[in-house]
């Protein structure tokens, strides 16, 4: 089984990335410029590879180890838009990372995956 650990980074990343050129796009120049539209397409990324992220692991895995994914928007707004990110968002965000943490060391597969060829 491929690790579902950098995958899951990718996850992430494509999810911030496409949610921030979104914003930014549709802010900026409009439903077709050219950060709405990479926007679009990377969220369409998003969506394939968390696709695939979930046929590598189990969904109670994939759940715990993405929920960074509440935290990165958060900063990205901060620090890139300018936006003013409330602190009751600052803890719900972080609390949601620490109580993923507590289950994340879990393993990413608790089935077993039948061999190509057989079933």
């Amino acid at each position: 089984m491929s690790r579902p650990l950098p995958l899951a980074a990718f996850v992430i990343a494509a999810n911030a990335a496409g949610n921030y050129a979104l914003n930014w796009g549709m802010k900026h120049g409009g439903i077709f410029s050219f950060w709405t539209l990479g926007g679009i397409a990377l969220l369409i990324v998003w969506t394939l590879s968390r696709v695939k992220l979930l046929g590598l692991a189990d969904l109670s895995y994939v759940l715990p180890v993405t929920s960074v994914g509440y935290l990165v928007p958060l900063v990205v707004g901060s620090a890139f838009l300018g936006e003013s990110v409330s602190l009751s968002r600052w803890l719900g965000g972080v609390l949601i990372v620490a109580g993923a943490a507590l289950v994340t060391p879990t393993t990413a597969s608790t089935t077993s995956q039948p061999q190509e060829g057989t079933r």
